[in-house]
């Protein structure tokens, strides 16, 4: 059952999420309206890699599923969610709007975090953050390897299924880690995401079964630490 508690708490991540998926395709080369289709619906994003590209730390199957069926199903909840809402104000009949707005933002924000999720790996990924970005890891966290540790725990501690999320924090001009419960909850108004590790056990059980210590480790063997630099270099812009 919604709670008003828990509707309130489910929000902050989904306030932006036009700008932040907008932002996600045009990081990754693609024109900002593809991430519609001519309905004005939301599509699933391609993958730029192909399914076996971040072997062996994240295997093709996984990927597979992950993306063609958990993500597009997310889409497809983001889309008819919005559809019913839409038949909800043209026919004034609001009975439902708390369930609307739970679902819109469950799947809406499952879906944002996925399209970031994809872009920040690459089979080229790795290693240490070089440059502008180590600096503010170094200014936030104290030091690059103290942001991985901190990101680290943060992700082997979320409850259930959820995320770990490096954002941007506008308000303070400062980098923060965040946990995610579900996709929405536990988040901060405005916050940007500039680098998430899913860590539903959809998105590592097949691989890793129970140790998702370990999926967390190898994650970092796959980070696109060019495209958390372009996504915070967008940020800090706004």
């Amino acid at each position: 059952m919604t709670t008003r508690r828990h509707f309130i708490k489910s929000v902050p991540l989904v306030v932006g999420a036009a700008a932040a998926v907008e932002s996600s395709f045009a990081q990754t080369g693609q024109a900002a309206d593809t991430s519609k289709n001519e309905k004005g619906e939301y599509v699933l994003p391609p993958l730029a890699y192909d399914y076996n590209a971040l072997e062996p730390h994240i295997d093709e199957q996984t990927m597979r599923l992950h993306h063609d069926k958990h993500h597009l199903a997310y889409v497809n909840g983001l889309n008819s969610a919005l559809a019913s809402l839409g038949q909800a104000r043209a026919t004034n009949d609001y009975g439902l709007i708390q369930h609307y707005s739970n679902q819109i933002a469950f799947h809406g924000a499952g879906h944002i975090l996925h399209a970031v999720f994809w872009t920040n790996m690459s089979p080229q990924g790795g290693g240490d953050p070089k440059g502008a970005l180590a600096k503010a890891l170094d200014k936030d966290f104290g030091s690059v390897a103290g942001f991985k540790a901190h990101f680290a725990a943060a992700a082997n501690k979320v409850e259930g299924g959820g995320w770990a999320i490096l954002a941007y924090q506008p308000l303070g001009k400062q980098l923060v880690i965040l946990q995610a419960e579900k996709h929405q909850n536990l988040t901060q108004w405005g916050a940007i995401p500039l680098l998430v590790l899913d860590v539903w056990e959809h998105a590592y059980y097949l691989k890793y079964q129970n140790r998702r210590a370990e999926y967390v480790t190898a994650f970092f063997n796959v980070i696109d630490w060019r495209d958390v630099e372009n996504r915070r270099q967008q940020a800090i812009q706004l």
